[in-house]
């Protein structure tokens, strides 16, 4: 049976930096704010072993300890972080109603969604137990820690083709693995590709393994026309097949794209449901960067101070 327990002023579904850093803002705006951080609190990052490129860590530091430094500043301002995951909502009236585990419904006047997006895995042992060990979704991210290696990526699409150009420029040989025949990419980007004398380009080739015990060390590879395999030395394995926006329960009351993006107003955090804010990488598809995350955590929580301003709710 449904219980409804709590009225909220700011509730903010998801963590990680969008999260967070909306909690900091809207808690120091006295928005009282309770987040849920979802299935994997603070997001991402907390499977990534070092980051280099958020300001203000001139020496670096690891995800996870970047995520509880930002977790431990929106608690000292006051926000109410729980565990718990958002299963379903109702944003057909004011106030909005969202349900928690599928047994808590709680109402509030504005929502802040920053539920991220997940990174589409090739599903085999070798990739999960590598993961943050030479495996990585995020070229733009990781590719730093390769300079003047050998890597491989898996992908045929605009988004594989820009970060093996983008590998290119750092690494010493970049292998690009294709399943099929042909890259899905756009005819531009695959001519930057197959022009790249650093970029070597495998079609019909499946990953039968990613090759070390506490490090990428190597791939083994499969020709699907042949059923051929054979071994390639490198260090860093890289996985850009897409990611999955974790939107799908807000989906029949926010306007999203074909891949379930969530769509806010150019410039703003706003979705079409007055009062819902969306931000991070549930409505990022282009930049995916944990410094763009926060930005967009600033802007929902000041949308939703204004809203809640503009409504005379204090």
């Amino acid at each position: 049976m449904e219980n409804t327990t709590e009225h909220i002023k700011c509730l903010i579904i998801g963590s990680g930096p969008a999260g967070y850093t909306a909690a900091i803002y809207a808690a120091r705006a006295n928005m009282q704010p309770v987040m849920y951080q979802g299935l994997q609190p603070g997001g991402q990052l907390t499977i990534t072993n070092d980051v280099e490129n958020f300001p203000g860590y001139p020496k670096g530091v690891m995800g996870p300890e970047m995520m509880e430094d930002l977790k431990a500043q929106a608690e000292r301002f006051g926000t109410d972080i729980r565990y718990g995951l958002a299963t379903s909502v109702d944003f057909s009236g004011h106030p909005h109603r969202v349900t928690i585990d599928e047994k808590t419904t709680l109402t509030a006047d504005t929502v802040i969604i920053a539920t991220g997006a997940s990174a589409k895995w090739l599903g085999i042992e070798s990739e999960a137990r590598l993961n943050g060990s030479g495996v990585s979704a995020c070229a733009v991210c990781d590719g730093f820690f390769y300079r003047g290696k050998d890597v491989a990526i898996v992908g045929a699409g605009d988004t594989a083709a820009e970060e093996a150009t983008y590998l290119s420029n750092l690494c010493n040989k970049v292998y690009m693995l294709v399943r099929k025949g042909e890259m899905r990419a756009s005819k531009i980007m695959q001519k930057r590709v197959l022009d790249n004398p650093k970029i070597e380009v495998l079609f019909n080739t499946t990953t039968d393994e990613i090759l070390g015990q506490h490090a990428v060390e190597g791939v083994r590879v499969k020709n699907i026309l042949t059923h051929e395999t054979r071994e390639i030395a490198i260090e860093g394995f890289f996985v850009a097949i897409g990611h999955e926006p974790n939107s799908a329960i807000f989906r029949e009351y926010l306007h999203h794209d074909e891949q379930g993006y969530i769509k806010t107003l150019p410039g703003t955090s706003k979705t079409n449901v007055d009062g819902v804010f969306a931000c991070g990488d549930v409505q990022d598809f282009v930049y995916r960067q944990a410094v763009t995350a926060a930005g967009t955590g600033c802007m929902a929580a000041l949308d939703a101070e204004r809203y809640l301003a503009a409504l005379g709710v204090h």
